[in-house]
């Protein structure tokens, strides 16, 4: 992926709130690609919450809701929108067990296999979310829900007409199953989210009452109402642990079509849709046929939009941008390029040490690592100049720390003085800029000063420690976009005697190795919502360090981290979310777990000219795959 960003490696996102179908959606890293706007005073404070015991047409982490029991459709849409026409791309998000290379299976919620790009087409949920608000969910199986005075009760009140594929009635006891499933049998991440959840009853077939902990996490009701909802009738048939090229029975907009494993899949829209004309999907969903391809090779796959093999591309590299998109369709105009704003966090993309690992144990290590990075010289030389560092778990957010800690953050860090890193109390850390050679010099003796305190000295060339041991560090990737940047990288590491190699892998071999967390540093990106929640646990909490198929890349194990993600989840208003998440930076910072990379606040899109799209574009969303529409011919 020469002269950009993280490929498409993974943008691990929590959906929780969104109304996304999945704890996690790593959306392509990016090797010169985009990612995400900053909101410079954030989002305003939240007004307060309506009474407890009241139904209520959706949720809110936070405050009220933006659309009014009567609205008619999301602002946001084209409520007359003409369907029609196929949306073909290559998938640039994934979540759970999906791969963005391969697939071989139809069960996208499961550890076991590679999931199919797409699958959360074909299930409906009991709420959805709005892409112009930061945490709100609005009816779709259900049409509304009372919450108990103590909040630990969620009453949701089902629309008699949910109906599966097959004309089957959606009811209570299909949720209950769902959601019972789901946490004894769902992937790990879907398990670790639910965690709070304490079970589901059937109040009759259109009731069901979803309970949880008093401890919970703000965000796990909403989550939960995002899951999607099986048909239990089809599961009595079929064991739900099991991959399987059998399409399941949904309920969704759209059900499972043509496909070839590991080349293409196909979704086609349901005629007849139970919940079209619901204000929730109005004006979305507006294509017939969804085709997701699959290619090994980046170069290849560029090749086959060039020949309209596919008709939409997200663009992540740099150097493709700046120069390969001059062929002749680019220049009559068939097809089209554009550059959207993204307004959401960009989060941290970066080389995530392995910590399990004993030689990662040492913080100067990881940190002498880093500072082999030449990011201006990366910048210029292989991403035409297009990003900028990134230096912050939660980048181009307000979330993000700067500058000395309030008196509100130091009054949450006091407790961990004497567990952290002095650093904690000051400035956060952010990544010396260099002189741009390719090999400071001046970052380089930083950096040997560094290994030298952690007990390592060069022989005859090679860096080892006190037991004669060299200093070896493996490049884990199943992609060859990384290789340019991160060969730059090793050729500096063997100057201070360490033995760096780029590694690629067959996909198959490659996310299993992620999930035995089999690798010494992996390329990962990881971006938080506006008003994160549980997401906090996945990425960076104690539970997750061990846990099979974990987005904890780094194996982060820290008292002080699990306490500030704690006071974050428990936060009742957003100014006390922000303070915890800015304390919270700083401690992940001083912990040098990652080799910060760079990011970008805007999307490049790619799109033959077959398509129209409404006037608004969502504030927190692209919305092409649900509101965008075929063109009339």
């Amino acid at each position: 992926m020469s002269g950009t960003g993280p490929s498409r490696r993974t943008l691990l996102r929590i959906a929780a709130g969104a109304g996304a179908a999945a704890l996690v959606a790593p959306a392509r890293a990016q090797t010169g690609a985009p990612t995400a706007a900053p909101d410079a005073a954030g989002p305003p404070a939240a007004p307060a919450p309506a009474p407890a015991g009241v139904e209520r047409h959706g949720l809110s982490a936070f405050g009220d809701l933006k659309y009014p029991a009567d609205f008619t459709h999301f602002d946001y849409v084209k409520p007359d929108a003409p369907k029609g026409g196929t949306y073909s791309l290559i998938g640039p998000t994934a979540a759970y067990n999906q791969s963005f290379q391969t697939f071989n299976s139809l069960n996208g919620y499961i550890l076991r296999g590679d999931g199919a790009q797409g699958v959360g087409l074909i299930f409906d949920s009991l709420m959805t979310g709005a892409q112009d608000e930061t945490s709100s969910l609005y009816g779709l199986v259900a049409s509304g829900v009372t919450v108990s005075e103590d909040g630990r009760s969620y009453r949701f009140t089902l629309r008699p007409e949910a109906r599966f594929h097959d004309g089957s009635p959606l009811t209570s006891a299909d949720v209950v199953w769902s959601l019972t499933t789901l946490k004894a049998s769902g992937h790990p991440l879907i398990r670790q989210a639910l965690r709070e959840f304490t079970g589901a009853q059937a109040e009759g077939p259109s009731v069901v009452v979803l309970g949880f902990t008093a401890e919970r996490p703000r965000d796990v009701p909403l989550y939960a109402a995002t899951l999607p909802i099986f048909s239990r009738a089809y599961y009595a048939k079929h064991p739900f642990e099991e991959t399987t090229l059998e399409p399941p029975l949904g309920s969704g907009p759209y059900r499972i079509g043509r496909f070839e494993s590991g080349r293409f899949i196909e979704y086609d829209r349901v005629a007849g849709y139970w919940a079209a004309d619901l204000p929730v999907n109005r004006g979305r969903f507006n294509f017939e046929t969804i085709r997701y391809e699959y290619f090994r090779d980046r170069d290849v796959g560029f090749e086959a939009f060039k020949a309209k093999a596919y008709l939409f591309r997200q663009e992540f590299t740099s150097r493709a941008w700046a120069t390969q998109y001059d062929f002749p369709a680019v220049a009559d105009g068939r097809v089209k390029r554009d550059v959207l704003p993204d307004n959401t966090p960009s989060g941290a993309q970066g080389w995530f040490f392995n910590t399990r690992r004993a030689k990662f144990a040492d913080r100067r290590v990881r940190e002498a690592v880093g500072l082999a990075f030449d990011f201006e010289w990366t910048n210029k030389n292989l991403m035409y100049g297009q990003y900028e560092r990134t230096v912050s778990f939660f980048q181009n957010s307000d979330l993000m720390a700067q500058g000395l800690p309030t008196p509100e953050e130091e009054r949450l860090l006091a407790p961990w003085r004497d567990k952290v890193p002095a650093e904690v109390f000051g400035e956060p850390y952010v990544p010396a800029k260099t002189d741009g050679s390719g090999q400071d010099r001046t970052q380089l003796r930083k950096a040997a000063a560094l290994l030298k305190e952690a007990g390592y000295e060069v022989r005859q060339g090679r860096l080892v420690n006190a037991k004669g041991e060299p200093l070896a560090i493996e490049f884990l990737d199943d992609d060859g976009a990384f290789e340019r940047h991160t060969s730059r990288l090793i050729g500096n590491l063997k100057i201070l005697g360490i033995d760096g190699s780029f590694r690629m892998v067959d996909p198959a071999q490659y996310q299993s190795r992620l999930k035995d967390f089999d690798f010494d540093v992996v390329v990962r990106r990881y971006s938080v919502s506006l008003n994160p929640g549980e997401e906090l646990n996945a990425f960076f909490g104690s539970d997750t360090a061990r846990m099979p198929g974990s987005n904890n890349m780094s194996g982060i194990s820290s008292p002080a981290v699990d306490g500030l993600i704690q006071v974050a989840l428990a936060a009742q208003t957003r100014p006390d979310l922000v303070t915890a998440c800015r304390a919270l930076d700083r401690v992940l910072r001083a912990g040098r777990y990652w080799i910060p990379q760079w990011y970008k606040p805007s999307h490049w899109i790619a799109y033959w000219d077959v398509y129209d799209r409404p006037a608004v574009q969502p504030r927190y969303g692209t919305g092409i795959l649900d509101t965008w529409f075929a063109r009339k011919s």
